[in-house]
């Protein structure tokens, strides 16, 4: 009689590549998820994930060195692109997504190119497009452009199809708020902005409406999958926004989120199983079609155990 099920096809593993040699190392603010290097430590992490059942991963990549347009962004034998060729060769049935964005790359930490102090949109958007095409001859199934940039899915779709890469699907972060629980993710992707803050081109926590025509507007571009981001505090999002579309929808249960879970868990404070379950059934339950979360790896094991009675 249950009328939404939590299950561990939903999950989407986000994983954090770096440069270096046997590198797995545990972020400090997000106890569990580590930098994993592009070798064997990546190779045993996806073996891991792939153990479990989960059969999709979201990749972010840390630069060797950071400059104005984030260059190693969309270099051929850039970090990201070297993890997708090691993955797509040892698991060749992985359904593998890639961010799209400059924030990790660029030495400023803001998500495009600069005009003085602000992000030039239309300067950013050939740089988007020349990314997504290296993800997609790299191996990408899926490309998710994050940096909330007007007319990035239009211009992402333009670069892919005229490459050939007619197959590659664009998941757009096209609901993404300007939210304080990215915090221990400026850790994880070292990607801090070194001056203001994101709210020129993120969205303000109090609009919904906005949300709306964001996710409208993407959909026209075409998207052929729309996120919302962060979750908890924005279920009524995730649900006006399945609402309004018959597109598969993702919700992106961010760091801030899984570290205050993984806090008070380590106090004592909350059953950290019950908490992770009931609040990724409520994503599910508010519209979300699939779920990016740091948990995936805990909650494929708890649902295995579950199906086992």
């Amino acid at each position: 009689m249950r009328e939404h099920q939590l299950e561990v096809g939903d999950l989407i593993q986000p994983l954090f590549v770096v440069h270096g040699a046997r590198i797995e190392r545990e972020i400090a603010s997000m106890p569990g998820v580590c930098h994993l290097s592009v070798d064997e430590a990546l190779d045993r992490e996806v073996d891991r994930v792939r153990g479990l059942g989960i059969s999709a991963v979201l990749l972010f990549g840390l630069p060797a060195a950071k400059d104005e347009i984030g260059s190693e962004n969309f270099a051929e034998d850039g970090i990201v692109q070297r993890a997708l060729r090691r993955l797509r060769a040892r698991h060749p049935d992985l359904l593998l997504l890639t961010d799209v964005c400059c924030c990790e790359y660029t030495s400023h930490g803001h998500c495009g190119v600069l005009r003085g102090e602000s992000v030039d949109n239309d300067a950013t958007l050939e740089i988007l497009g020349r990314v997504a095409l290296t993800h997609a001859a790299a191996g990408a199934d899926i490309v998710a452009p994050s940096g909330m940039m007007d007319g990035m899915v239009a211009t992402i779709r333009a670069a892919l199809d005229g490459a050939g890469h007619t197959d590659t699907g664009i998941l757009s972060y096209a609901v993404k708020y300007a939210s304080a629980y990215y915090g221990p993710f400026r850790e994880a992707a070292e990607s801090a902005p070194t001056f203001g803050d994101r709210r020129e081109y993120q969205m303000d926590c109090a609009n919904v409406r906005e949300a709306l025509l964001e996710a409208a507007l993407d959909e026209a571009e075409g998207a052929d999958m729309l996120m919302v981001k962060p979750a908890l505090a924005y279920l009524d999002v995730v649900r006006a926004v399945r609402e309004r579309t018959a597109l598969p929808l993702v919700a992106y249960n961010v760091s801030g989120e899984y570290s205050m879970v993984k806090a008070a868990a380590r106090l004592g404070w909350i059953d950290e199983r019950r908490v992770v379950l009931e609040s990724l059934t409520g994503m599910r339950r508010a519209g979300a079609d699939a779920i990016v979360s740091y948990h995936a790896k805990d909650v494929a094991g708890w649902l295995a155990e579950e199906a086992r009675g």
